[in-house]
């Protein structure tokens, strides 16, 4: 259990941000560092942010925390200024993928990073890839450093960046598909997954003595082909064996259509949680990933989220738009079982949805209100899904974990009234004067909570209710493993009933995605036509991104669609994304209002 308390903690109830150089630590009276975490983002010490998260769990357990946030990465420098720590060094690229962070779904290079000082990516004046403050591809420079830097400290690969990375993988920046990042980084392990359960054994593990700790769930190692067959004696890569092996790198190569057959597999393995351990062969080297750890309990997660968080960035860099955007917000679940191709929540943070107590969340609002600069409203009570919170299965589980599609599971037990409840606590903590839902929303759970419904149009909107239907050409949804367009149709015209009834003047902020594999011209245009059908106009649109440990990214290197393999028309080259995107600009924008594409990650 994360919540059992540990006699070895000492700061349980120390809000300062955790040190960001040795001089901060030197100051704390350390003469050693347990753990070094470097990221990609500047650090703000909230439970919004994974590396704040993982500190604050380590430091609650007594170890010597310090956090690296964006090191300038043409030299070791700013790693040597700490001693080599004396358990490990964990890296992530940060809160995104750090191409993802670093450029559009088009290639083209960003000019605001949300998650540096006041938005600027760049170190000076000079608008150079070696003067970002990420780095591309983040893990792997960050891992050669800390290797410089280190020697032979164990090197630990985690966050969102490492996990969709961890086999071979697309990278969209390179047009071309890569080896897994733990052995291109050439590290120890890699965490994948929301990794505490995992990052605790390793730090319990090498402080008892272990030089690289194998057998941890929620990780994987890098082995050469004598290690494999020490690891796994049993281990001959012929059918029977009871493992998972992946296509390999050789094997993708001379087929790249089986890139879509790992993706699938992955996929089916993950919402399975199953205990199989999976492989794949590298170059050189071998991926060996055991079995998921457990996701955290309510009360784990709970106790994550009670840890002593200053709930702002370091002093040193104040200004973080992403903190600016989420300060006031108050995460209330964590996973997905929806399982859009489009989309890597599922992969990273896991099917099973798994929510907080409603205490839990009253007393970070109570805490939230407390704040000197608190203005009053709680902009989100959310999550990857804000109304799956609550739910559960009716049987306790299945090996699909798809509890969305092509329609809602009939054992997918909602909380309406818990989630009724919830908002009533909320809403009565003293100073909280709005308490909004900015999280998106599944709109055909909404429609089997009439009354959760009408509390969220009624009092919960924040100018706009958020849906994201994505599209709405059959094919397209099947695709993109989305819900038929007929619940959008259902979803708009109950909303404008309650809204009528209310007297409220509802508007909608769908987002939409053009140049999907399988997109054609023909189907947007479709889309404008169903949209002003629906009178609804678009806030946000953007084009496709093959991001690293999807299923529409598998479809997109490959072609192949996801259900019957057959061969699947690709927008890839940039007038042909650009077509569809002038569609949506000049036969719906131009009339219906002005949208505004944002990144999506």
């Amino acid at each position: 259990m994360l919540s059992t308390p540990q006699p070895t903690v000492t700061h349980a109830d120390d809000r300062r941000p955790l040190p960001i150089n040795w001089e901060e630590c030197r100051r704390r009276g350390w003469d050693e560092l347990d753990i070094l975490l470097v990221t990609g983002d500047a650090y703000v010490d909230h439970p919004s942010f994974g590396v704040a998260l993982i500190a604050r769990l380590l430091d609650s357990r007594g170890y010597r925390v310090a956090i690296l946030p964006q090191p300038r990465y043409d030299r070791p420098d700013d790693f040597r200024q700490f001693p080599p720590p004396r358990l490990f060094c964990g890296i992530t690229g940060g809160n995104l993928d750090s191409i993802v962070a670093n450029y559009s779904g088009n290639g083209k290079v960003r000019d605001f990073d949300a998650f540096s000082p006041a938005g600027n990516p760049w170190r000076g004046e000079e608008r150079s890839r070696a003067n970002r403050r990420r780095p591309d591809r983040a893990v792997l420079l960050y891992a050669q450093l800390a290797r410089a830097a280190f020697g032979a400290t164990p090197l630990v690969l985690g966050g969102i960046e490492a996990s969709l990375r961890r086999f071979i993988h697309y990278d969209y920046k390179q047009d071309k598909l890569r080896a897994s990042c733990l052995t291109d980084a050439k590290a120890d392990l890699l965490v994948y997954g929301m990794g505490e359960r995992a990052v605790l054994e390793i730090a319990e593990r090498i402080a008892g003595g272990e030089a690289i700790p194998d057998g941890i769930p929620g990780t994987c190692r890098r082995l050469s082909e004598k290690e494999l067959q020490q690891e796994l004696p049993d281990f001959t890569g012929a059918p029977g064996d009871p493992y998972l092996v992946l296509p390999s790198w050789a094997d993708i190569g001379r087929d790249p259509a089986l890139f879509l057959d790992q993706e699938l597999e992955l996929d089916r393995h993950a919402r399975a949680a199953a205990g199989t351990i999976v492989l794949q062969r590298q170059q050189s080297h071998w991926v060996l990933q055991y079995p998921p750890a457990a996701p955290l309990d309510s009360r784990e997660l709970d106790a994550l989220y009670a840890l002593p968080f200053s709930r702002r960035p370091h002093p040193a860099a104040p200004d973080i738009p992403a903190y600016r955007m989420i300060r006031d917000s108050i995460t209330i679940v964590r996973g997905c079982s929806g399982n859009c191709s489009f989309c890597a929540i599922t992969r990273h943070q896991g099917p099973k949805v798994i929510s907080r107590s409603r205490e839990s969340i009253v007393s970070e609002a109570q805490q939230l209100s407390a704040m000197a600069d608190f203005g009053g409203t709680i902009s989100d009570l959310g999550g990857p899904t804000a109304n799956l919170w609550g739910t559960s299965c009716a049987i306790g589980g299945c090996a699909r974990n798809d509890c969305l599609y092509p329609r809602v599971c009939p054992k997918l037990q909602v909380a309406e009234a818990e989630f009724l409840q919830l908002l009533h606590e909320v809403a009565r903590v003293a100073g909280v004067e709005h308490v909004f839902i900015s999280s998106g929303l599944r709109m055909e759970l909404l429609l089997k909570t009439p009354a959760l419904l009408r509390r969220i149009i009624k009092r919960h909107t924040p100018g706009a209710l958020k849906i994201a239907p994505e599209h709405t050409d059959a094919d397209l949804l099947t695709l993109m493993h989305k819900e038929p367009h007929a619940v959008l149709r259902q979803f708009i015209r109950t909303c404008r009933r309650i809204a009528g009834e209310l007297g409220r003047d509802l508007r909608f902020s769908p987002y939409i995605i053009t140049a999907h594999p399988g997109c054609s011209e023909r189907q947007v245009r479709q889309l404008v036509n169903d949209l002003r059908a629906l009178d609804l106009q678009v806030r946000a649109f953007q084009d496709f991104t093959p991001t690293p440990g999807t299923i529409s990214t598998a479809m997109y290197v490959t072609g192949r669609r996801r259900d019957t393999k057959a061969p699947l028309t690709v927008p890839k080259n940039s007038s042909e994304r650009k077509k569809q995107r002038e569609i949506i600009e000049r036969e719906y924008l131009r009339t219906a209002g002005p949208a505004r594409r944002k990144p999506r990650g």
